[in-house]
Formats: C-alpha cells, structure tokens, sequence
C-alpha cells in the first residue's frame, strides 16, 4: 500500500462462506468453509461456532497491525479519525486510513444487539450480505431474491444512525432498492462491475446503479474477470471505468478491488499508478482520474462517518 501510495483502504471480514459458491445460487445451509478456515489455520476457539467472535477477531487482527505500525495505518472510527489521515498525509505522511468493514451483516447472528459489539470493534461499513441469504433478506447469489424483511429494515436503519456506510455489493436487487427507500445518506456498491459493459449476474443492471447514484451513492469498479469480463489489465479496468464514468457520471465511480487473497487479479495495489496511468490515457481528465481515486468515496465516508 506504501508502494502504491494509497491513501484510504477498505478492509472487510468475512465470516462465512457456502462450500461450493458461485455467483448464480446458494444455500445458507452449505458446508461453511471459513469453520474450516478458522480450525485449520488454529483461530480462538471462540470463533469456531461464532460469526460474530470471528468478525471481533479479524478487527482485533487489523488492530494488531495498527499497533505494530502507527505511522503506516491508522483504524478510521470516527470523522475526526479520517481527518486526521488526510492532514497528516498532506503534511507527507504515508499513513493508510483503514476501514473496517465486514461483508455481510449475519455477523449479527440475529441480534440487533451485536451492533454493539461490531461498532465498538471498529467496523464502519456494513455489507448486508454476502454469497447467501441471511437473516436480513436475500442475497445477490442466494435463493430467495427477497428485500429487505423486518430484521434487515431494523439493522439498515440503525446503522445509518449509528454512521456506518451500507454497502449493497451482494444483496439482492429487491434488497438494494428497499435501502435506497429507507436511508437518506449515500449508500456504496463497495466492489463490482457495470452490467451493460460486463453483462454478468455480479452486475446490477445499470438502471439500478443509476437509480444508486442519484441518491448520491458510489460503484466501486472491481479488477476480476467476475466484474470486468475479458481484460483486467490496467488498461481494461480503465477502458470499464471510462464507461461507468459516461454511465454514471464522473462522481459516482471509484475503486474496488476484491484484493482478497482469492480472487485473481492481474496487478496489485503496489502497482495503483499503472491504473492511473490507464485511465490518463482512456482521457479521463486529473479532476476526474482524482474523483474515481478516491475523493467519490471520500465524500460518502464523510455524509456516513459521526
């Protein structure tokens, strides 16, 4: 990150994933391989049978590496927190602004109450799901295709007042349109692609992207063949975000990844000055190459973040 002089880095917690997953259906009853994960590479036993314990100690993990380097990343809980970031790299400081996110809310597991403890361990961004229905509605690649039901309605609200940014990145299209009718505030698509320039199910339809961005939300463009379809050269991620900014509009388009450790790209975030030099020579201009960078989901972060 140093090396690719990023300035804001999502990170996101996942807690559960469907043996077998794909991006067209699965069930929320398959074999979870993170248990496996969590047994195999000797977790805290706490998190063998607990969503929540393993999302707690992935931000403890995070915290850790704050610790260890204070001058390179800096856990953003709060405005104050990413204000500082940005001065102190304006000031020429290297420090990363991290946000912890996690990527779907069955974090929860079913308790309102576990905001708590998911708000007090550093998450800011909440994803309401992940590769299956939870106990918030439907899932993008799950079996229902449901909305938002009483429990989702109740999670989106709280944590819109509890200033955390809701990402709609694997929630179905129903459920992403019952946010937009419930929250004022921005919401993001932390990490996907535009369906009229990758026509996949991993893409909303673009009427719906549209319909996310004039509520002020962000797209964040992913580098996998799952979200850009053929090339995921830096000159291909730049050619798909080129038409997301002509889609879209210049202030609703921004970065995302999926640098996961799973999903292959064909560069990694040392090498951010390649996209950027992709995009200079798709003809974006400096004003707009420095909105998709980063100052779009700035602007989000600050109307969420308390």
């Amino acid at each position: 990150m140093r090396e690719g002089n990023v300035g804001m880095q999502v990170f996101t917690a996942v807690t559960k994933s469907p043996s077998g997953q794909n991006y067209e259906q699965n069930s929320a009853e398959a074999f979870d391989n993170i248990t496996l994960l969590a047994v195999g590479q000797l977790w805290p036993m706490r998190t063998w049978d607990s969503l929540l314990q393993r999302a707690i100690y992935q931000a403890d993990k995070l915290a850790g590496f704050e610790a260890k380097a204070p001058d390179h990343l800096k856990i953003v809980r709060s405005l104050a927190d990413l204000e500082e970031v940005i001065a102190a790299r304006q000031n020429g400081s290297q420090v990363t602004a991290g946000i912890l996110g996690i990527e779907g809310a069955h974090a929860l597991e079913g308790d309102i109450a576990n905001m708590d403890a998911l708000e007090d361990a550093g998450y800011r961004l909440i994803g309401l799901h992940h590769f299956f229905d939870n106990e918030l509605g439907g899932s993008l690649h799950g079996i229902s295709n449901a909305g938002l039901n009483e429990f989702g309605t109740a999670v989106v609200s709280e944590a819109a007042k509890r200033g955390m940014v809701i990402d709609v990145a694997h929630s179905s299209p129903a459920v992403a349109r019952d946010v937009l009718a419930l929250v004022e505030q921005p919401i993001v698509v932390s990490h996907s692609g535009l369906h009229g320039y990758c026509p996949v199910k991993r893409n909303y339809q673009d009427s719906l992207m549209k319909a996310i961005a004039d509520k002020g939300g962000v797209i964040g463009m992913g580098y996998w063949t799952g979200a850009a379809c053929d090339d995921i050269t830096p000159a291909g991620i730049a050619k798909m975000i080129k038409a997301a900014v002509e889609t879209l509009g210049e202030d609703h388009v921004s970065l995302g990844s999926d640098f996961d450790g799973s999903v292959e790209t064909a560069f990694d975030t040392s090498e951010l000055a390649a996209l950027t030099h992709a995009l200079m020579l798709e003809g974006l201009s400096e004003p707009q190459i420095r909105k998709v960078m980063g100052d779009n989901m700035l602007r989000v972060l600050r109307a969420s973040l308390k």
